[in-house]
């Protein structure tokens, strides 16, 4: 993705410290911190936040860090929210742990906080009002059982000698994380009801390793992460799936993954990915990756609709303020590829 404009605000200005009243002028103030600027996904999702604000006649104040791994501006971003006194704050943690502080201070002051994407977790019990969010581990099965048909005829005969990549910006992120385990999981259900039990090795990253060995494998997921948030760290965790002969299938579980496994392709002579080569399946949207999908160089991807999160994470923030009672919504999440890409039911969640 595309680095974007630096920390946005919204909707005026958030500078003026009301007691959990509004703003001066009579209007209530709502705070969302996201995770960041660096994906095109979070100016989707500030979209969203825009528009229930409007539609609310609230004043939003819309920040995020540089990037995904910068939970110390994060926290900071945090502080000032709560020291605003709004009415509500929207919040998608970086690190849970880290922002016990100022999520204390906003219980204490009796400012509700509602979650969004991969919302709080492990927040301290009712210090988050609802969450707004996509179920993420049923969003990466949902990857999983549409790349399995077209690579089904090489698992069932595997003997090891078959390899399914998996690229992961990170495994701290709760939200990542949920749609990197949620696709392996069901890709090794899939498999092993072809192959058997205990035939399926999950290797790469230390947090997403399982207990069969690669030598009595039948079939080996393998997941990369990089070791820092940078394209070019991406493209090559990318590029050394790309280059192992025995790799039938690679799935990328976000924007930032799916972009480096194509960066990662375009830079190798003839390319891998595409129809009766690797199959590649991905995470979210983005120029990039619609250009891929429509060329059917991917075979498909899932989108979450991002405006939606925005927009419910302000729409119960506002709940919550007025004192109505609030639960979790589910953002969603659906397949789509060549065949659907341009379809209404689709361009509404896409961005690029």
């Amino acid at each position: 993705m595309l680095p974007l404009l630096g920390l946005l605000a919204a909707c005026g200005d958030s500078d003026t410290e009301a007691s959990g009243e509004g703003s001066s002028e009579g209007e209530m103030s709502v705070e969302v911190v996201a995770k960041g600027f660096q994906h095109d996904f979070w100016r989707a999702v500030k979209q969203g936040a825009e528009e229930a604000a409007e539609e609310n006649n609230v004043e939003l104040n819309f920040v995020g860090p540089k990037d995904e791994s910068a939970i110390a501006e994060q926290v900071e971003m945090m502080k000032n929210a709560v020291n605003k006194n709004p009415d509500a704050i929207a919040l998608a943690a970086l690190d849970t742990s880290a922002l016990l502080g100022p999520i204390g201070q906003a219980v204490d002051k009796d400012i509700p906080i509602i979650g969004f994407d991969s919302g709080v977790p492990d927040a301290p019990e009712g210090a988050i009002d609802a969450n707004a969010s996509t179920d993420n581990y049923a969003a990466g099965e949902l990857a999983a059982e549409n790349m399995y048909p077209a690579i089904e005829d090489k698992v069932a005969e595997a003997d090891g000698d078959v390899r399914i990549g998996v690229v992961a910006q990170e495994v701290n992120s709760l939200s990542i994380t949920e749609r990197t385990v949620g696709f392996i999981d069901k890709m090794v259900e899939l498999a092993e009801g072809e192959l058997g039990e205990g035939t399926v090795s999950v290797t790469g990253h230390e947090k997403l390793k399982n207990d069969v060995s690669e030598d009595d494998a039948k079939l080996i997921i393998e997941t990369r992460v990089p070791a820092e948030l940078t394209d070019s760290a991406g493209q090559t965790e990318a590029q050394t799936l790309l280059n192992k002969d025995d790799l039938i299938a690679i799935y990328g579980s976000n924007e930032f993954a799916s972009k480096a496994i194509i960066n990662a392709d375009s830079a190798l002579s003839g390319g891998k990915i595409g129809p009766d080569k690797v199959i590649a399946v991905g995470f979210d949207s983005g120029a990039l990756q619609l250009d891929a999908i429509r060329s059917e160089r991917f075979y498909g991807s899932i989108t979450q609709d991002p405006v939606s999160i925005g927009y419910n994470a302000v729409d119960l923030a506002v709940k919550a303020a007025n004192g109505e009672e609030v639960s979790d919504v589910d953002t969603g999440a659906k397949w789509y590829n060549a065949e659907n890409v341009d379809s209404d039911e689709i361009t509404d969640l896409v961005y690029e």
